[in-house]
């Protein structure tokens, strides 16, 4: 009876130990996000004796059995997908925004506007010298303000693609790391530490990966994921078996990507690269507008100079010079030069029939100032929705965040009343120990 009490009491204390233990490990990992709560089942210690014909079964303490990691297949996949879906938006919204701070601090519209009052204001008195150098040198600034929105659209874009290309490197990084887990998954002994840890390492691997492209995943028996991204078509990243395959991105002549392995195509639907690769469109429709609008300005200020005469009774020569955004320039070289009057008109002539018609060009509902506006008015109000869905999904991630929290997180007033329950049931199990020795001791004396 001594000795089976002996045993009772060390199979108790080390599981207790055990758990303490795991229950720090715990206490210690609370704050740390990729960390799954750990529990460490206990199984009855049976001890069987057999004498002659009869047999008997006694309790003979406690096996200290697996460790057993919490999670949840399907709130962890929520978490994931919400994710996702918040970082598309950030992605599209932090890119977009850079478009419209290049636009606003160019000063576009405002450009175009100055430039605008400065022909209306020639038109009072289309011989004044002072007026005409105005003139003149407002359509430089605009033509500098082209070549300055174009860099800055550029400068964004670039910025963007940057994020591409180490989100691609990433994702590369990962798909090797993810790979390996498995390999050592397939080979880890259940309910092992090395499992749980090999676990949680697999859940944060793929969740990083998940907030660039979005995956769709499935687990076998030793917990090896096969992780598809969540594309049209979908595209296999890694297998259960530890193989991945390598992800290449291509960029395009319109700045965008298209994403492939080997020759396999598809284009990311959820997570930051899809936010980026949406970003990236709209960066080639802005520069297409930007543009289209330097060269309205530039077709309809040349065309007017066509069409008039000089001070001088000349005939008018461009006023400007490139075609597009990037290469825009002022090519009269004297206030002198503009052709403010309509053709055939003679030297010292008032009229003002060509710049009527440049005025005319450019304040017109569908001129350079109305197209700009509406440009920029069409950003603004796409990226205030992208703000807008913004708020929302940060509310289901949160929610979904908590929910996982709530499912495989440390809650540390539960832990700590284990703790304090474990001490005690090592102290408990610590003096049986010592009443079973005090028992034998009294026995051996009474010999």
């Amino acid at each position: 009876m001594p000795t089976a009490l002996i045993n009772i009491g060390r199979t108790g204390a080390a599981a207790a130990r055990a758990s303490l233990e795991l229950t720090a490990q715990n206490i210690a990992n609370a704050s740390n996000p990729d960390y799954a709560r750990r529990t460490l089942t206990q199984n009855e210690l049976v001890g069987s004796a057999t004498i002659g014909v009869n047999s008997a079964d006694s309790l003979g303490g406690v096996r200290i059995g697996e460790i057993q990691r919490i999670d949840s297949v399907l709130v962890q996949r929520q978490a994931r997908e919400s994710a996702a879906d918040l970082a598309r938006t950030t992605a599209e919204l932090d890119g977009l925004s850079l478009a419209e701070t290049a636009l606003e601090e160019s000063g576009l519209y405002n450009g175009l506007v100055d430039y605008e009052a400065a022909l209306v204001s020639l038109e009072s008195d289309p011989l004044d010298p002072a007026l005409r150098t105005v003139a003149l040198e407002t359509a430089r600034q605009l033509a500098d303000t082209f070549q300055f929105a174009d860099s800055a659209l550029g400068n964004g874009r670039r910025l963007v693609q940057a994020e591409v290309d180490a989100g691609v490197a990433n994702v590369r990084g990962l798909a090797a790391e993810l790979a390996r887990i498995n390999r050592d998954l397939s080979a880890a002994r259940d309910g092992s530490a090395g499992q749980a840890s090999l676990l949680d390492a697999r859940d944060a691997t793929m969740r990083q990966i998940s907030d660039e492209f979005g995956v769709v995943t499935r687990f076998n028996e030793k917990g090896a994921v096969e992780v598809r991204l969540d594309a049209i078509p979908n595209a296999l990243l890694v297998t259960p078996d530890g193989r991945f395959n390598t992800l290449s991105a291509d960029r395009q002549a319109n700045g965008t990507y298209r994403f492939r392995f080997g020759n396999l195509f598809f284009q990311p639907s959820t997570g930051s690269m899809a936010g980026r690769q949406a970003a990236l469109v709209e960066y080639g429709r802005t520069q297409g507008a930007l543009d289209r609008i330097a060269g309205a300005v530039i077709s309809t200020g040349n065309a007017a100079q066509g069409s008039g005469s000089a001070p001088d009774g000349s005939p008018g020569q461009p006023l400007f010079s490139g075609t597009r955004a990037s290469n825009m320039g002022i090519a009269l070289s004297d206030g002198s030069q503009l052709a403010t009057a309509g053709a055939g008109s003679g030297a010292g002539s008032r009229d003002t029939a060509a710049l009527e018609g440049l005025i005319a060009a450019i304040g017109a509902s569908n001129g350079p100032v109305a197209d700009a506006d509406e440009v920029l008015l069409t950003l603004s109000s796409r990226i205030a929705g992208l703000a807008t869905t913004r708020e929302g999904l940060s509310i289901i991630a949160s929610a979904a965040e908590a929910q996982l929290l709530a499912e495989t997180g440390v809650d540390l007033d539960a832990e700590a009343a284990s703790l304090i329950r474990l001490q005690q049931a090592f102290e408990a199990n610590s003096r049986v120990i010592r009443v079973a020795t005090e028992l034998f001791d009294t026995i051996l004396s009474l010999n």
